[in-house]
């Protein structure tokens, strides 16, 4: 009986580096013959114009779980679970707003998932087989959040810090830092922390390979 793909759930601060653990993590996989498939939950924010009716008149906070397409993603994950086919949207950060879908994937063994809220949402975390929290202090978090903010998506140092104040740090207290009780693994630092990395790896691939 096919059990379906082994769920990865890996959570962090923005800046925190979950998403280089889950690259490596992958990384690692493959060189050992096992097929990851790597979800970001970023790609499932609303399209801009439901997010600006959800948070009408307040400007839209995308640290809130709500501007997230949890359905769809929940969704998602149950249709990977039982092998079938899936179309990811397609997010483009620099107009913050859906532009399509990608190209169909189907999960073989493994799925690595990451992002801020995931231990936060029921119908996400319900269906993770194992939890990771990067936990990494708030000014490294920041300053990486800096420099990928301006060099990748375009946007000033002003509006950075602006939405760090407005949404960042009061949404990571409400909803990342508490659900940091739902891990079953955490990494402090992040990437950097290599045998940390290497003992989840080695748990993963322990597990998968049973």
């Amino acid at each position: 009986m096919n059990k379906g793909p082994w769920l990865i759930g890996i959570v962090g601060g923005s800046g925190s580096g979950k998403t280089s653990v889950a690259k490596a993590l992958s990384q690692k996989l493959t060189e050992e013959g096992v097929t990851p498939t790597l979800l970001d939950l970023d790609a499932y924010y609303n399209p801009k114009e439901v997010n600006k009716n959800k948070f009408a008149p307040d400007p839209i906070n995308y640290d809130h779980p709500k501007a997230l397409d949890v359905e769809l993603m929940a969704k998602h994950l149950y249709e990977l679970k039982q092998g079938r086919t899936i179309e990811k949207p397609l997010y483009d950060f620099t107009v913050s707003d859906r532009k399509g879908w990608d190209t169909p994937m189907v999960a073989e063994e493994v799925v690595i998932l990451e992002g801020l809220l995931l231990f936060a949402l029921p119908e996400i975390r319900s269906q993770l087989d194992v939890k990771v929290f990067v936990d990494t202090d708030s000014d490294i978090r920041l300053i990486r959040r800096l420099n990928r903010d301006m060099k990748e998506r375009k946007r000033t140092f002003e509006s950075v810090i602006r939405q760090y104040e407005f949404s960042v740090r009061p949404m990571h207290l409400e909803f990342v830092e508490p659900s940091k009780r739902w891990a079953d693994i955490i990494i402090p630092v992040g990437v950097e922390n290599t045998m940390a990395l290497d003992m989840l790896f080695h748990h993963v691939l322990a597990r998968i390979r049973k």
